[in-house]
């Protein structure tokens, strides 16, 4: 039988214990005091723990570099059965902790999170007598799109020992990770952020319950990943995932409840000159969010023909950072639009300008391709080259939000859910 456990990865111990007692009802198997636990609570983490689950397996995650016996002893005699240490470290701490391990009756798990040459490190591991392997992807490897599968396939297939999965994990790539001879599958994120900690911890259960020994290798695109993401969280949550980065300034919905995800086609153009814009419409496609920079808020260059245009093109939504015009037309079509102004006087089309350039819009540069994602709070540029990061980062924010949201529905306040007192900054 595949083994869950929970990664309780949080900094509140009151939340940390709430959360295992759902997950168990889930299906959870061993419960992880994560590391942000231990370092915010320390070994009364493991205690209350173990006080709380007597008859479950604790694991403490401690992440140990050096000092290995000490730390295992510690972790011990607070109530952990299994100690978890990092697979970086020197020999010398991997045998003094295997040998405090021994003392005191726990097993040792080490962690492969960043080691160089996992496969070898991992033979050589078991050679000194470690009880457990992880396969582990940090949360920051796991943002950039690196999975823990492919390394899990490699490694069991060289050793003989117990092997543990953790990096990201949904129910299908946690039945993948069984599928691959995973004896224990290693959750956080999926279950401790979730709504409903109970049935995305079953959901899991029966994921590598049902697990064959083939893995699935249906898997999306990154692309479709993205705009997946990126329709389901809110430009307040990208705002968040990119540290209050990307955000346009000055420029709003024109039609409250119409979102846009997309791609950027940019357009820069002069004092309300329309040409440039209008022929960028023929360049856009279903996915194509088009973006202007006009040099002057008080002449329009976007109108009634325009909208009518783009909306039998099929664009996903225009932002522009100046003005438009014809509001009793452009609100009859069923196309988002963020700008900057609305005015009725109109420039000419002279042709200046130029599509598909870097630009600056509502404060923000802009380069062709860039994700563009805009509600009721604002528009956000994401670049192209860190869409994929800023997607699963933003997703990260939104299922916390979405935790925090339910306690407080359970009557908790915002300010105990998140103990705010207890994390001002001391003066």
């Amino acid at each position: 039988m595949v083994l869950i456990q929970v990664a309780l990865d949080l900094v509140e111990l009151d939340r940390a214990l709430l959360i295992a007692q759902e997950a168990v009802l889930g299906g959870a198997d061993w419960i992880e005091a994560g590391t942000p636990l231990i370092k915010s609570e320390g070994m009364n983490a493991v205690r209350k723990l173990r006080e709380a689950f007597p008859g479950k397996t604790i694991l403490a995650d401690m992440k140990t570099m050096d000092a290995g016996a000490v730390e295992v002893e510690m972790a011990a005699k607070s109530g952990a059965d299994v100690v978890a240490i990092l697979g970086r470290a020197d020999d010398a701490v991997i045998s003094e902790s295997l040998e405090s391990a021994r003392k005191y009756g726990v097993r040792l798990m080490v962690d492969l999170i960043s080691v160089d040459d996992p496969v070898a490190r991992s033979q050589e591991l078991v050679a000194l007598g470690v009880d457990l392997i992880n396969v582990h992807v940090g949360i920051d490897q796991q943002m950039t799109g690196k999975s823990p599968l492919e390394t899990l396939a490699q490694i069991s297939k060289e050793i003989d020992a117990e092997i543990a999965v953790a990096g990201g994990l949904k129910p299908e790539t946690a039945r993948n990770a069984a599928a691959m001879g995973a004896g224990i599958v290693i959750v956080g994120s999926y279950i401790i952020h979730s709504d409903n900690v109970t049935q995305s911890a079953k959901e899991i259960r029966q994921a590598v319950d049902n697990a064959g020994s083939v893995p699935d290798s249906g898997k999306k695109s990154q692309e479709d990943e993205i705009f997946e993401i990126f329709w389901r969280v809110s430009s307040s949550n990208i705002s968040d995932a990119m540290h209050r980065k990307g955000a346009m300034c000055g420029i709003s919905t024109l039609f409250p409840g119409r979102k846009i995800v997309g791609r950027a086609v940019t357009v820069r153009t002069l004092g309300g000159d329309w040409a440039k814009p209008v022929e960028a419409i023929d360049l856009c496609g279903k996915t194509d969010v088009l973006v202007i920079f006009n040099s002057d808020r008080n002449i329009a260059m976007w109108g009634g023909l325009a909208t009518k245009t783009a909306v039998n093109r099929g664009i996903a939504g225009l932002v522009v950072d100046g003005a438009v015009r014809d509001m009793h037309e452009i609100k009859t079509f069923d196309l988002p639009v963020f700008a900057a102004n609305v005015v009725p006087n109109a420039g000419d089309p002279k042709g200046l300008g130029e599509i598909n350039c870097e630009i600056t819009c509502g404060g923000q540069i802009v380069n062709p391709r860039d994700f563009i994602v805009a509600d009721d709070s604002g528009v956000v540029v994401i670049p192209k080259e860190r869409a994929y990061e800023i997607a699963r980062r933003s997703e990260e924010v939104w299922k916390k939000e979405k935790r925090i949201s339910d306690e407080i529905d359970k009557g908790k306040s915002m300010s105990s859910v998140l103990e705010l007192l207890k994390w001002e900054k001391q003066k």
